[in-house]
């Protein structure tokens, strides 16, 4: 894919700005551009930035409803009332369920877990999951990363006696459950100063204000952290203020002695003894614990991630390694199809988005799918496959465009819905999909507006090879944990040249391993461009390029750089030698 570059402007006093913090801090003031952009423009701050502080976390009580949630836990842990932790079946679901369930476990032992099947129970709290909970003397149910639209279920849930404090960071409607606390800081009526938590930071915040009210040193809390990151990185939250601190240390965690089935599922992945960066987290660890949910049940990722044992801990990881590789080949198989699907739709009639849908489709897999049809063709994106008399769907953003609103503006269709600005769930009945397609593409027509629906790359600043060394290495280091909100700096270096040694690599020829110089100095760069092996003949002409990129540390050998390619732009005008 070629992206149309945006290159970032910096003011005459963001430079200055920038020079002064350069020479405070002793950074280059490439990078520290990137701090003023972020309006991190003063010493102090930077400190702050580079040295997130658990001291610095909200008062979890700032929340609405937290001393509610915090008196009823503890009304019920004081009469030995039965508790179900019950949650979503992806990362955000699972972490947020083990790290509530982990913690209150440590003082009390009259509580069990439950994720949802996908295929047998579907999304979010069902009347069954009740009838199961005042069947087996169930009182109090906290549920996570999901349940702020459950009303007709939570109010079932009152009329048998059973109490649910709601945990969740999706938009709510007008009309809140009926449930004795609702902590989502994205409510309308909430003051809490940061709206970007994900359901396993607000289970977090859950635990905080129970420790505190409690008398539990907060050193109790630490043991979590690495949950907190896993979700923080694979629900692609803005890892910025109070996220930004879980992440840092969570990560570290992560990294210096992680929770027994975490470490099981590193060393699945292959990631053992290599720093494990929020980049590993969305590609190879994340993947897989959903793939359990995706597939047969999430329920397995929680076993894993509450497990003591290392033996049982990689027992479970193997199996859900297999449900990754399983779900790999669905998803290749459906993003097949609906490219073949959408191909056609473009050369019959241009629109704004895309919706599609198919009967036989793996809705564990349909997100996905989603996700992969908004990056190649890059409209919002409605995938919709069915279940009975019902059609399941997720759709996905593009160019910032708020597909919860244009989804919400179809709810006279919607069965069920939720979500955020940038992926939403929703059922419809299945003879309803023509309908839907029609009333949400016509929404989006009519609301796109301005906004561009075509890839853009923002690049921070342009650069020469021989401003890449190992000190700015160290230095870009620093910036981390990267992610929404703090994505990693992107340079670019123009009329760039192949040294004579890139060759194409990859199980099928997919990749570039390149080696580079560029037009002011004799410095040679190594890098890699996944997936544009396109460009590779071009490269070899012995003409001139510009390259866009991220600036990584070499794995095989630490301490060298190595430029990620994210974008490859020929000079069409150089002439082939």
């Amino acid at each position: 894919m070629t992206f149309e570059w945006n290159i970032r402007e910096t003011t005459e006093r963001q430079e200055r700005q920038a020079r002064e913090l350069s020479e405070k801090l002793n950074i280059s003031p490439v990078l520290t551009a990137h701090l003023v952009r972020h309006n991190i423009t003063t010493e102090s701050a930077a400190k702050c930035f580079f040295h997130p502080a658990l001291n610095d976390l909200i008062n979890p009580f700032l929340m609405k409803d937290m001393d509610q949630a915090v008196d009823r836990l503890n009304d019920a842990i004081g009469r030995k009332e039965r508790i179900l932790v019950f949650g979503d079946y992806d990362v955000d679901g699972c972490t947020a369920v083990a790290l509530v369930y982990k913690f209150i476990n440590q003082f009390y032992s009259n509580i069990e877990y439950h994720i949802p099947d996908r295929y047998n129970e579907g999304y979010g709290v069902s009347k069954a999951n009740i009838d199961y909970a005042a069947q087996h003397g169930i009182s109090l149910i906290i549920i996570l990363d999901c349940g702020i639209k459950a009303i007709s279920e939570i109010a079932y849930a009152k009329s048998l006696g059973i109490d649910f404090i709601i945990c969740d960071h999706h938009t709510p409607d007008e009309v809140l459950p009926d449930a004795v606390a609702i902590l989502d800081p994205k409510r309308e009526d909430d003051a809490y100063p940061f709206k970007h938590l994900c359901g396993c930071g607000v289970g977090f915040k859950f635990m905080q204000a129970f420790a505190k009210n409690n008398g539990i040193p907060f050193a109790k809390l630490l043991t979590l952290l690495d949950l907190c990151a896993l979700s923080i990185a694979a629900d692609l939250v803005e890892v910025t203020d109070e996220n930004r601190i879980l992440a840092f240390h969570g990560l570290k965690k992560l990294n210096q002695n992680p929770s027994v089935g975490i470490k099981a599922l590193v060393d699945i992945c292959g990631l053992a003894g290599h720093e494990i960066t929020m980049n590993d987290i969305v590609f190879k660890i994340g993947p897989r614990l959903n793939a359990s949910g995706r597939i047969e049940s999430g329920k397995m990722s929680v076993d894993l991630l509450l497990q003591k044992d290392y033996n049982k801990a990689m027992e479970i990881a193997k199996h859900i390694d297999a449900y990754n590789d399983q779900r790999r080949d669905i998803d290749r198989h459906m993003t097949e199809e609906a490219n073949n699907i959408v191909s056609k739709l473009e050369k019959k009639e241009h629109s704004s988005c895309i919706v599609i849908y198919d009967e036989d489709w793996n809705k564990g897999v349909i997100g996905i799918i989603a996700s992969r049809l908004t990056e190649l063709y890059f409209k919002p994106t409605v995938v919709l496959t069915r279940d009975g008399e019902f059609a399941c769907g997720s759709a996905r953003s593009a160019g910032g465009f708020d597909i919860y609103e244009a989804i919400k503006n179809c709810r006279d269709l919607l069965v069920n819905f939720g979500g955020h600005t940038y992926a939403c769930g929703l059922t419809i009945r299945w003879d309803d999909r023509e309908q839907f397609a029609q009333m949400f593409q016509a929404y989006v027509e009519q609301h796109i507006g301005d906004i561009k629906l075509y890839p853009t790359l923002n690049v921070d600043a342009i650069i020469n090879f021989s401003d890449i060394n190992k000190r700015l290495l160290h230095d870009l280091k620093r910036f981390s944990p990267f992610g929404p909100g703090n994505p990693k700096p992107v340079f670019a270096t123009e009329r760039v040249f192949d040294f004579g040694t890139s060759k194409v690599v990859g199980r099928e020829q997919e990749h570039i391993k390149l080696e580079l110089v560029d037009s002011n100095s004799p410095t040679v760069v190594n890098g890699i461009a996944f997936g544009q092996s396109s460009a590779a003949r071009y490269i070899k002409s012995k003409r001139s390029f510009d390259i866009a990129y991220t600036i990584e540390e070499n794995i095989y050998k630490k301490g060298n750089v190595q430029l990620q390619i994210e974008d490859i732009h020929r000079n069409e005008n150089d002439k082939e030698d």
